[in-house]
């Protein structure tokens, strides 16, 4: 396990705000057959890319691309928060503060697809017509550093705020259930050394500074690669 990667995730990640958000659910369905709900093929290799750099990792050190992230974005996104079913989304519209949260009057699924359009857009007119994903990785890292830092400007909406999102979006992809589509291994608990929803801790409650012996298990249990019935 990455020592530096570990370190950057557990201080970067605000653990409580991590919640599992409700995804779009087809009974019986195997995540990797409905990937592609919401995104084009185009805007899944975007936020392929983009997880990728956000959360590196590799085969035997899974980041955000090896654990299901975009998988997970793109179901949100088909899903009620892809609509921002729950949110108060009418006038008047106002530059809020950091502290006020999501401001933009763009559901989260309007905001992903200007955005991406936005970007490659960006990327094509200055590395001669290739787009974001089809980048070498120094210039994936300096395109993500310009749009948090609000140096490129896209249509309607402001890039930090955009960024801000999928930031949000990775890491909760990386954290949340497996039943979610991402965490996949649950590479993410690994990385964090959290154990899952398991329904009691009587026995190790008392072994302090001992480590947790069991595997993580998710709401689903070790397999967590199909998706609860329901909408």
């Amino acid at each position: 396990m990455d020592a530096t990667k570990r370190r950057f995730v557990q201080a970067a990640i605000a653990w409580p705000a991590v919640l599992a958000l409700p995804a779009c659910r087809q009974e019986g369905a195997s995540l990797t057959e409905i990937a592609g709900t919401f995104f084009s093929p185009d805007e899944y290799r975007f936020v392929e890319a983009a997880a990728a750099r956000l959360i590196p990792g590799e085969d035997d050190d899974p980041g955000a691309l090896e654990a299901g992230v975009p998988l997970f974005i793109d179901l949100q996104l088909a899903g009620p928060y892809g609509r921002a079913d729950r949110w108060y989304m009418e006038g008047p519209w106002a530059d809020g503060t950091a502290q006020q949260g999501y401001q933009l009057r763009q559901t989260p699924a309007q905001l992903y697809r200007i955005a991406i359009a936005g970007i490659d857009g960006h990327c094509r007119h200055h590395f001669d017509g290739k787009a974001f994903a089809q980048l070498p990785i120094e210039d994936q890292d300096q395109i993500l550093r310009d749009l948090e830092a609000g140096k490129i400007e896209l249509q309607e909406i402001p890039a930090q705020a955009f960024f801000a999102v999928l930031w949000q979006n990775t890491q909760e992809g990386f954290l949340s259930d497996p039943m979610y589509g991402g965490n996949r291994g649950f590479a993410g608990w690994n990385l964090i050394g959290f154990p899952g929803p398991r329904y009691n801790y009587v026995e190790e409650i008392t072994q302090y500074g001992k480590p947790y012996p069991l595997p993580p298990v998710g709401i689903l249990g070790r397999d967590g690669t199909r998706l609860l019935a329901g909408a």
